[in-house]
């Protein structure tokens, strides 16, 4: 059907009326010549199949006949006697329809509506909870919903907007089971209009704001759980005295935490037994997505000196390798259909299924760039700065403790391969391999956090309070009252007074003025 409707509308000859005129015409020509020639098609009408093979036959006989017309026409004609195979039975009408053209608004566009839109603009800093889920105070969400009518004189039945928290388990405690795998938390609904309101055309703002709570977590996407903060609105507009499809509007709200950091490296000392191998770590505890990081490491007791055989034995480092391990623990719950029966340890079984889950963030191997010293046995060491960062297209979850279970920490692994050596001490360049070898491994607890940055949380920010405010000054209060004969010079200025009055009254004062003073 489709490339017959496109041969029917690539001829440009004549315009569309024309064309259905022409169609037309024809259908009343093959009508009158199926009834009066039934001869030639061969069969009678009895079916609608049959029509159908008496027209096609008659078209091709047509299309025979006129060979000498140019081929545009020829195309022409047979579309539309193609377009008059597929008309109704009942030959008296002849309304063309394509039922698969739109020549409208698309099928996605109907659905939008025309008499408001909905947006809005947040006014607040990005959301960083700063501080762990115990001391931070929150962070402030603040904005406006716009309402922009389209038409004079709208009238909005109802007008809400709502916060949730999404949590989505990617292994859930039941397999295909929606309930199991979803879990929202309204925290927050706005009630725009109370009452159905008619409103003009133009743009109608409505302001809203929201506390989110220190404990509350961070925006994160891990290979066990998502969760995400969900912002929606929607409006419920009337038209013609019936309430029409609801406009609705949605964002998500990236909400981040960041923890204070030390401005002093972490020290850590490691023994490697049986050997006299020790390993000085300084480090910094709390690390940032972005950016690189820098340990200072160094080997200490590397090389003893053995009288019985008057050898030198050496630790050499050949490689090393760094990795940034982030380490996922949920606790997927069971909904009510699944939750196992009320028993023995069914009150434990209710709280879901522990899930854990490890990747690696970063990762590095190297074979060189560390400085060695092997001069005499009591100095000897080796000294090297290890820079290490996330992988460039890495994903990552930020540290994190939920109420619900959710967990995510970080640990950075050290992992270095050592080879025993040795030489005379009358030639300490003869060096021979023993064959012997160890590996030494370190994990150090890292802190994964956002940057800071210049924000300050927003208690800090905030005006004084009223009960914030110190007590004032005590005011003072004379019993001395003044005549109508008492000049404002004599007031001001008491030392050129000449009687001395004044200033004798002021040195006489209550002993509560003195006190006060003092």
């Amino acid at each position: 059907m489709p490339h017959r409707v496109a041969n029917f509308f690539r001829s440009s000859t004549s315009s569309l009326e024309t064309q259905v005129n022409s169609l037309a015409k024809k259908t009343v020509a093959s009508t009158t010549r199926r009834k009066d020639s039934p001869s030639r098609s061969g069969r009678g009408s009895g079916s609608s199949d049959r029509s159908e093979r008496v027209v096609y036959a008659s078209s091709i006989e047509e299309d025979a006949d006129d060979s000498h017309v140019g081929p545009r026409t020829q195309r022409l004609k047979m579309g539309e006697s193609r377009t008059n195979s597929f008309s109704s039975d009942s030959h008296h009408h002849h309304r063309i329809s394509f039922p698969g053209m739109h020549f409208g608004r698309s099928s996605k566009e109907s659905h939008i509506s025309t008499l408001a839109v909905l947006d809005w603009k947040l006014e607040s800093p990005p959301i960083v909870l700063y501080g762990d889920a115990e001391h931070s105070s929150g962070a402030i969400v603040s904005g406006q919903l716009f309402l922009d009518i389209r038409e004079d004189g709208v009238e909005v039945e109802s007008f809400e907007a709502t916060l949730n928290i999404h949590v989505t388990q990617k292994r859930p405690f039941a397999n295909h089971c929606n309930e199991c795998a979803h879990q929202t938390t309204e925290l927050k609904r706005w009630c725009l209009l109370p009452n159905p309101l008619v409103l003009t055309k133009g743009k109608h703002s409505f302001p809203f704001s929201v506390l989110l709570e220190g404990h509350l977590p961070a925006s994160m996407d891990g290979p066990l759980v998502t969760i995400s903060y969900e912002f929606r609105a929607e409006a419920a507009p009337k038209a013609n005295g019936a309430v029409q499809t609801p406009i609705r509007f949605s964002k998500i709200l990236d909400v981040k935490r960041s923890l204070m950091t030390s401005e002093m490296p972490h020290h850590s000392v490691r023994v490697f037994p049986p050997t006299n191998i020790k390993a000085s770590a300084h480090y910094p505890h709390v690390i940032h997505p972005i950016g690189s990081n820098t340990m200072t490491l160094k080997l200490d007791g590397i090389s003893r000196h053995n009288s019985k055989v008057g050898t030198v034995e050496y630790w050499k480092l050949k490689k090393l390798t760094w990795r940034l391990e982030e380490t996922a623990k949920t606790v997927a719950p069971a909904c009510e259909k699944h939750s196992p029966k009320v028993g023995e340890g069914a009150e434990q079984q209710k709280k879901g299924i522990v899930r854990t889950d490890t990747r690696v963030i970063g990762e590095k191997t190297l074979f060189s760039g560390w400085k060695s010293n092997y001069m005499s046995t009591s100095e000897s060491s080796v000294e090297f700065e290890l820079e290490y960062s996330l992988a460039k297209h890495a994903k990552f979850a930020c540290d994190t403790k939920c109420r619900d279970g959710t967990e995510v920490t970080h640990q950075l692994m050290v992992e270095m391969v050592v080879s025993q050596e040795w030489a005379p001490v009358n030639k300490p360049g003869l060096v021979t391999h023993t064959g012997v070898g160890r590996i030494l491994r370190m994990h150090f607890n890292t802190t994964l956090t956002e940057r800071a940055g210049i924000g300050i949380s927003w208690d800090n920010e905030a005006p004084p309070i009223y009960q914030d405010v110190p007590p004032s000054p005590p005011a003072y209060c004379h019993d001395t009252v003044l005549d109508g004969e008492s000049s404002i010079a004599e007031i001001m200025d008491p030392l050129d007074d000449p009687s001395g009055e004044i200033q004798d009254h002021r040195s006489t004062g209550s002993s509560s003025d003195r006190a006060r003073d003092d």
